[in-house]
């Protein structure tokens, strides 16, 4: 069995590595980041048989990435893996085709046991997860500091996104964008865009 994941952190990246190896008939392949995710699937070889995705990795751009790749000819099964996502998110990745929908927090055994499950072409999104009552999700403060377009321009930095392609996203003028940046890196104390994006990353903003 083929598995690539694709995760922006390397420690945990490196958990998941040990741990597959450990399965003998497990091979698993690891990438850094969305567009990284979409080359390794691209190259000539065996189909993988589960790709699992972080939801906030860069350039996923939240569901669209998981779209984008299901989308695909010949796509292969793409489930989410998320320490954050709610569960609205992962209804909507599930109702997009999703092989399903794994928490971080999710035990190593089952783990494994919900790969084979989904590679095997089932559909797999723990109970106590789905069924759980929703938390009352806490405003960070600096949230309230700025506007929703401030907010939808942060969202472009933390994915290292430059000012015309925030613009395209947000089909705005590039001009524009450089002075909602300029008020942004004002609002929250960022000196470049680097530290604004870990800034808004921290705040769990990005």
């Amino acid at each position: 069995m083929r598995l690539l994941i694709a995760d922006d952190h390397d420690l945990l990246r490196d958990t998941l590595v040990l741990l597959f190896q450990s399965e003998a008939d497990i091979e698993v392949t690891t990438v850094a980041s969305f567009g990284a995710a979409e080359a390794r699937i691209a190259e000539a070889g065996p189909p993988f048989d589960l790709v699992l995705l972080d939801f906030n990795m860069p350039q996923m751009e939240g569901l669209s990435g998981l779209s984008s790749l299901l989308a695909r000819p010949a796509a292969p099964r793409v489930a989410l893996f998320s320490g954050e996502a709610r569960r609205d998110v992962a209804e909507a990745a599930l109702a997009l085709g999703a092989a399903g929908f794994i928490p971080k927090t999710l035990p190593a055994r089952r783990l494994v046991n919900a790969v084979r499950f989904m590679a095997m072409g089932e559909v797999y999104a723990p109970l106590d997860f789905m069924t759980a009552p929703e938390a009352p999700q806490e405003v960070h403060p600096l949230a309230r500091q700025l506007s929703r377009r401030e907010r939808q321009v942060a969202q472009g930095l933390t994915e290292g996104k430059s000012n015309k392609e925030i613009a395209r996203t947000l089909e705005l003028q590039e001009p524009t964008i450089k002075l909602y940046v300029k008020t942004l890196y004002r609002k929250i104390g960022a000196a470049n865009r680097t530290q604004a994006a870990l800034i808004m990353r921290e705040a769990g903003l990005g």
